[in-house]
């Protein structure tokens, strides 16, 4: 099965602009591609993976990637989906953001060897350019009638496009343009919703290049979940790939809690496991969906693949310890992580563990607390506690920072000291 096919095997084919001339120069030799996010925030989340996965796929077989990141069009703002202007970010914000998103993408792409992947910024050649030669030499050649066709462009027109915005696509067709003239770069893959961006790429190539010069366009479809709720999103927001904004423990956890229904998608798009291992999970979840392997594996690989093996290790040793209640061998910095959205109550000195449970609101009078304490619904630290004269002492405090109360199955609380 050669790429093409695996990626149709896998879903991950949307549209083509030239599907056989695509496979006659994937076969003939090996080709530069590329695809570009705009740092439009710090962080990249998991919303934008699939299009970079699908890039180090064609690495794998041996092609060059071009990882572009938007310097440039991230301070204009693409149109694509909003239904009004984006707010204009700062040079120094735009730079900011594409030094946090860079530093992700060297996890995804191998930059060594003879295809190493080559990283770029469109800033380095489009924010030096001045107005009259990008007016000569690129807007010429970029009909108002062929913009207006555009589906991002369209559907602005009743409620107000900007000549900023209206401008956005020739500066995505000026990168194809440039990486094609600097690279030999062929591709350009992206998600659906860039599928007029990626058309007039080829439509300036057409424009500018001489006769007979041969690129290519491919897009990916819309990440769907099942259910028709949005992927990538939970109740605390954006699953991002930093760690300061959605820490290893929770992106594990955001894996491992796929639904049955999506999770061999999933693993086709998002992991690159062999057919035939996937095809092994698939069976696993049709007869044993209690045991989760398929999720513990997709888990396992998008955990690794970002965060790498110390991270994976630790988010799997937190999901065990909140599992079994004994999370004693847990650290302070484990504990920041697995405990991130539990109820908090900073400790005043409290000693008494009946006094500490009202005081942290865990249960709402003495009388209560007593009661859950002797029925055994209350633990400290994963102990359980049934004597209601108990006081609690340094030996309770993890790293001398936090106190882990739990009543009855789930309800946690962390005390901070």
């Amino acid at each position: 099965m050669d790429l093409l096919q695996d990626l149709a095997w896998r879903g991950i084919i949307y549209q083509q602009t030239d599907e056989e001339g695509l496979k006659d120069s994937l076969n003939k030799e090996p080709i530069s591609l590329y695809c570009g996010v705009d740092p439009t925030a710090d962080s990249m989340h998991i919303g934008h993976l699939l299009p970079f996965l699908t890039l180090r796929r064609f690495q794998q077989h041996g092609h060059r990637p071009i990882v572009l990141v938007g310097g440039a069009t991230g301070l204009i703002g693409d149109p694509s989906g909003k239904s009004e202007e984006r707010k204009l970010l700062t040079l120094e914000i735009v730079q900011d953001n594409v030094a946090g998103i860079k530093k992700q993408l060297e996890s995804i792409f191998e930059f060594e060897g003879e295809n190493g992947a080559i990283m770029v910024n469109n800033y380095d050649w489009a924010g030096s350019m001045d107005i009259v030669t990008f007016l000569r030499d690129i807007g010429k050649h970029i009909g108002v009638n062929y913009m207006l066709a555009k589906d991002t462009i369209a559907s602005r027109l009743e409620t107000g496009i900007s000549f900023t915005e209206f401008t956005y696509t020739i500066l995505q067709a000026m990168d194809f343009l440039h990486l094609y003239e600097q690279h030999n770069c062929k591709l350009q893959i992206g998600g659906s919703d860039q599928w007029g961006n990626i058309t007039s790429g080829l439509e300036l190539i057409r424009k500018v290049q001489p006769e007979g010069a041969k690129a290519y366009g491919l897009t990916i479809p819309l990440v769907t979940k099942a259910d028709g709720t949005k992927f990538g999103k939970t109740e605390s927001g954006a699953v991002w790939l930093d760690p300061e904004k959605t820490t290893p423990y929770e992106f594990y956890q955001f894996w491992i809690n796929t639904a049955d229904a999506d999770v061999v998608k999933y693993l086709k798009i998002f992991t690159f496991l062999s057919h035939e291992e996937i095809e092994q999970l698939d069976k696993a979840v049709q007869e044993e969906p209690h045991l989760r392997k398929a999720q513990k594996v997709l888990a396992e690989e998008l955990t690794r693949l970002i965060h790498g093996e110390d991270s994976l290790q630790q988010a799997i040793k937190i999901s065990q310890a909140l599992f079994s209640g004994d999370v004693s061998s847990l650290s302070a910095a484990e504990i920041e992580q697995g405990f991130k959205d539990v109820p908090a109550y900073s400790s005043q000195n409290e000693e008494n563990l009946v006094d500490l449970l009202v005081a942290a609101k865990i249960s709402p009078s003495k009388r209560q607390a007593r009661e859950d304490i002797a029925n055994g619904a209350v633990t400290v630290n994963g102990e359980k506690i049934t004597d209601p004269a108990y006081a609690l002492t340094e030996k309770d405090q993890i790293d001398g920072r936090f106190t882990i109360i739990r009543r009855g199955k789930k309800k946690y609380t962390l005390i901070k000291h």
